[in-house]
């Protein structure tokens, strides 16, 4: 992705929780931390692997009398999906094929909410990051390294209880490591599994080398954002091995542990080296200024705001978002519009149930108000070395970045056919409608079809049977999760190539916004 050549004013680190005030661009003063960067950039992961695997579990028995216990109220996580990484609710990782990746606007269908005055948890869709690899088994992987074995045995073993390995990781986290707490929002449900299951997809897929290091390298960027250091890699290689011995004891010995801090210590350092090369050339977030606040329904406002520094970005990616009212919990939106002469920045919102962010950005923010946001990622970009068409299926806000990609073909002066579904359950959900007329009555090489579902009794991806052939177009799709699914089971079977099938990641799929 495209960075500008800018530094960021406190060199990157998250700045906790009052980093601005509502209206008012914030002072930012560097942190101790901030000052005291660390010169090194290939430090030791993780301490060499000297005790045997029944010491190492003595070594996490010591520590267990310290660290609360994982709530057993709230049962056994599924295990990681093997989707593509896919936000639905604004699913804004986006995905080739079906594998994608997870950071990523709210689209789920459901009612208009106010913001909550005192939610438990964020419950809005996880957003997700790009090209996240699906999940293999051992078996099914021909010629698997004697680690990569090892390590799919582990995660098999704890898949089951993912969830007590999560909560216990971050146990152990924060009682050895307690100046890390800081770095993470304050209710730690929606952030919990982000983490953890980034760095267990990552082990999982460690001989997958191509596909795994362009996932970690996007991960490595993103976690600027957070105030990540190098120096904060060994204490969570230590406590993700301590939980892991923990709860996979029925298979862990040394071999395993081995295993474990070889494909830590490998994922760890492509995402630090990662991180300093982007360092040079980007700031870790920017500030933006709201510009304008058009609310188009109860529960959707379009939104334009100012970045304070240029910000780099392609027609289909998506950033992820941090507002004041919620300082450390970051959500995922696709960017409305491709890159503008004027640097303004447009992204459309949906109001979820609960939903932190999306509530906040929705129904409190206004014009002077200031967010921050993080790097511009994903893959759901045109193609513009060849003619092939574009076939766009946008559903709810997912239209948002499929209009920005209208506009790119036309900035680039293409006369590529392009194809427009835009679904709604209702017409008065085709929010941005006259928008995309617009465009058609512009451009010649552009088709726009509504389809409403309580109208036609028929839902977006079984619509596009009606018309084509599509086998010579490239597809985008963005919207809710089962729409992204069942699209690209229509898509596929309709004669597109998986290859050529663009999409923002599904919700399963690890998220680390």
């Amino acid at each position: 992705m495209d960075a500008p050549t800018t530094t960021s004013a406190d060199n990157g680190t998250s700045g906790g929780g009052s980093w601005f005030t509502p209206r008012k661009m914030p002072p930012i003063e560097p942190s101790d931390g901030e000052q005291d960067a660390p010169d090194g950039r290939r430090p030791a992961v993780l301490r060499p692997v000297g005790r045997r695997a029944a010491e190492s579990r003595e070594r996490t028995s010591a520590t267990e009398s310290a660290v609360p216990s994982p709530d057993p109220a709230r049962g056994p996580a599924a295990p990681v999906p093997h989707a593509a990484t896919g936000p639905a609710a604004p699913v804004h990782g986006t995905a080739t094929g079906t594998a994608g990746v997870p950071e990523p606007g709210e689209r789920i269908p459901g009612p208009a909410s106010g913001p909550p005055e005192a939610p438990s948890t964020p419950s809005e869709p996880p957003q997700h990051e790009p090209r996240v690899p699906s999940q293999r088994s051992a078996s099914a992987i021909p010629d698997a390294s004697p680690d990569a074995i090892l390590i799919r045995r582990t995660m098999a073993e704890v898949a089951p209880i993912a969830d007590k390995v999560t909560s216990y990781f971050y146990a152990l986290l924060f009682v050895r490591h307690p100046d890390l707490r800081p770095l993470f929002p304050a209710a730690m449900d929606a952030q919990r599994d982000r983490l953890l299951k980034a760095l267990l997809i990552a082990a999982e897929h460690i001989d997958n080398a191509p596909v795994l290091v362009d996932y970690l390298q996007n991960l490595g960027r993103g976690h600027r954002k957070y105030g990540t250091r190098p120096d904060h890699y060994p204490a969570v290689g230590e406590c993700l091995i301590g939980a892991l011995s923990k709860y996979a004891s029925a298979v862990w010995d040394e071999e395993t542990e081995g295993a474990w801090v070889r494909a830590y210590t490998k994922i760890s350092q492509v995402m630090i080296d990662a991180a300093a090369l982007d360092e040079l050339r980007a700031p870790a977030w920017w500030q933006a200024e709201v510009v304008s606040h058009d609310l188009r329904t109860p529960d959707v406002a379009v939104i334009t705001v100012r970045p304070d520094q240029p910000y780099p970005f392609l027609a289909g990616q998506y950033t992820s978002v941090e507002t004041p009212w919620w300082p450390r919990v970051w959500r995922h939106y696709s960017f409305a519009s491709a890159p503008r002469s004027d640097g303004l920045l447009m992204f459309h919102v949906k109001a979820v149930p609960a939903g932190w962010v999306s509530n906040a950005l929705v129904h409190r923010a206004g014009p002077g108000d200031i967010i921050r946001l993080g790097p511009p990622a994903g893959s759901m970009t045109v193609d513009h070395t060849t003619d092939s068409g574009l076939l766009c299926l946008g559903g709810g806000t997912g239209i948002a970045p499929i209009k920005a990609l209208v506009e790119d073909v036309a900035e680039h002066g293409e006369r590529r056919s392009v194809e427009v579904f835009y679904g709604a359950r209702t017409d008065h959900d085709l929010y941005d409608i006259d928008t995309m007329l617009r465009l058609q009555q512009a451009h010649p090489w552009l088709s726009v079809r509504a389809i409403i579902d309580r109208q036609a009794h028929l839902q977006l991806p079984e619509a596009i049977r009606e018309y084509g052939p599509w086998d010579e177009y490239d597809a985008y799709l963005s919207g809710p999760p089962g729409m992204i699914r069942s699209g690209v089971t229509m898509l596929r079977n309709v004669g597109i190539p998986s290859e050529r099938i663009r999409h923002d990641s599904v919700e399963e799929l690890v998220t680390v916004g």
